[in-house]
């Protein structure tokens, strides 16, 4: 069951939106006129909605380049004032949240590594009390729903209900040829658990280099994602941070034409008919599958019984061996994912193990 939280949709704060929200900008405010001169070709594109600019830069280690503090405030009205784009910044603190609202600032966001701390959350939460602001929610670096959706119950409980959550990618566990991997899943149960929730995709993060997010934006709106964060700089080269992954304004725009819009529903009645018998189909096959299961786990019952009366541990390492090159060898015969069906197959498997163990050795 997802869990109600008194959220406003976008169109709330951005009446009349055409397009699915999109947030771009500079990953760093540098100078004024660097941060000018983007904002002045962005807001040629009237897909953009949000001029986004790092004013505190949260760096793994000092030494590197750490945001041009509160003096980027002042760029970002300048921009609103110029534009008549909505502005964005990301805040780390308490101290940052004042300053931020002090300077009105339309959107702030919390980046990864605060979400990850209840204590810094709530903090800012504090701040925020009594606001009307947009506030956004960066994943943890962990692939922790609960850790995020808490984040999000923090700013709603003390009245924010413009709040959006953005998939930025999580720590890879894994080779991965982006920066951050996507873990599409988790971002699937965060929307189950609060459905009413608006969820962007920032493919800059997830793909580390230019030449990926294309791939990674079009994948998040066959996700089902209500908009786009996107880095860009009006010269690239010259970024002071993350500099592989900004795209100049015209980049973005080429970019942008290429995606292929998805949306929940099409509106196609005759669509929407032919889906719900595929859906029927599905449902079915489910619950065979699960009968299956239930099957196969009073198997696993008789051979723990078995073993028990033999003296015979539940772990055999060599039958292992063989049936997971066997189910893998048939994976790839009926053109299914043998990255899957290991994963899958290994899940099946630490559960047979576990029923074993607990028949094996009762507490």
């Amino acid at each position: 069951m997802g869990i109600e939280l008194d959220i406003l949709p976008i169109s709330s704060w951005i009446p009349g939106i055409k397009h699915p929200l999109l947030i771009a900008g500079p990953c760093s405010l540098e100078t004024e006129e660097q941060v000018m001169n983007t904002a002045k070709e962005l807001v040629k594109d009237e897909r953009v909605h949000v001029y986004r600019g790092g004013v505190w830069k949260p760096r793994t280690r000092p030494g590197t380049f750490e945001g041009v503090g509160s003096v980027g405030l002042e760029w970002l009205k300048q921009v609103k004032q110029e534009t008549g784009l909505l502005v964005g910044t990301e805040v780390a603190n308490a101290q940052h949240t004042e300053e931020a609202l002090k300077a009105d600032i339309d959107v702030l966001w919390i980046g990864a590594r605060s979400t990850g701390s209840p204590f810094v959350v709530q903090e800012i939460a504090d701040v925020l009390k009594g606001s009307d602001k947009v506030v956004m929610v960066k994943n943890p670096l962990n692939p922790d729903v609960q850790l995020w959706m808490g984040a999000l119950e923090r700013l709603n409980q003390v009245g924010i209900k413009k709040l959006v959550a953005i998939q930025r990618g999580f720590t890879p566990f894994r080779e991965t040829k982006y920066r951050n991997f996507p873990s599409w899943r988790t971002m699937i149960e965060l929307k189950r658990l609060l459905p009413e929730l608006p969820i962007i995709c920032d493919p800059s993060h997830i793909a580390g280099k230019r030449e990926w997010i294309y791939e990674v934006a079009q994948k998040s709106f066959d996700m089902g994602v209500d908009g786009l964060m996107i880095e860009s700089h009006i010269d690239p080269s010259c970024a002071l941070s993350d500099k592989a992954q900004q795209l100049t304004p015209p980049e973005l725009g080429a970019v942008l034409d290429r995606l292929v819009i998805r949306y929940a529903n099409s509106g196609n009645k005759e669509f929407e008919g032919q889906l719900g018998k595929l859906r029927d189909r599905i449902d079915s096959l489910d619950g065979e599958l699960l009968e299956i299961l239930a099957a196969r786990n009073e198997i696993v019952k008789d051979i723990a019984r078995y073993k028990l009366e033999n003296k015979v541990t539940a772990l055999q390492i060599d039958r292992w061996s063989k049936m997971m090159e066997e189910r893998t060898d048939l994976a790839k015969g009926l053109k299914l994912n043998d990255f899957f069906v290991k994963i899958l197959f290994q899940l099946i498997h630490e559960d047979s193990i576990r029923q074993q163990s607990e028949i094996m050795d009762p507490k």
